[in-house]
């Protein structure tokens, strides 16, 4: 069996360029989380976490960013269609409501007696449980 020469150099422009693309973004919010739109055209409006993007960073919120997407018809009993559906957000335009009085909070993380971190609403103190 012949020995491998040239190898593929690790190092470069394209490694670098992936290493910066493919590092995640730490969100505090999690997929079932209830939020509230802090900044955009959707300012004020309250919604459930569908899906987070944590790659870049954006999450999708039900009833939040509509966007309407034109659908063909694949097959001859299709109907073509115009469908609204949410689009992702940034996660830094919308917080995290508050267990207790439902008003937007930060988080604080807190680790139990029994090794677990649970998030915690800086207003009230509560603990935020995480929904997945």
């Amino acid at each position: 069996m012949r020995r491998l020469v040239h190898r593929k150099k690790e190092s470069g422009r394209n490694a670098v360029r992936h290493a910066r693309k493919s590092e995640r973004v730490s969100m505090p919010i999690t997929k079932g989380d209830t939020v509230r739109v802090m900044r955009g055209e959707d300012k004020t409006k309250e919604g459930k976490v569908i899906r987070v993007f944590p790659k870049t960073g954006r999450i999708t919120i039900e009833g939040v960013n509509i966007v309407k997407r034109h659908r063909k018809a694949r097959r001859a009993e299709e109907q073509s269609q115009i469908m609204e559906m949410p689009a992702p957000i940034h996660h830094s335009n919308v917080m995290l409501l508050d267990p207790k009085s439902g008003a937007p909070t930060r988080l604080r993380a807190r680790i139990d007696d029994d090794g677990t971190k649970e998030r915690i609403a800086v207003k009230s103190d509560q603990p935020i449980p995480r929904t997945r």
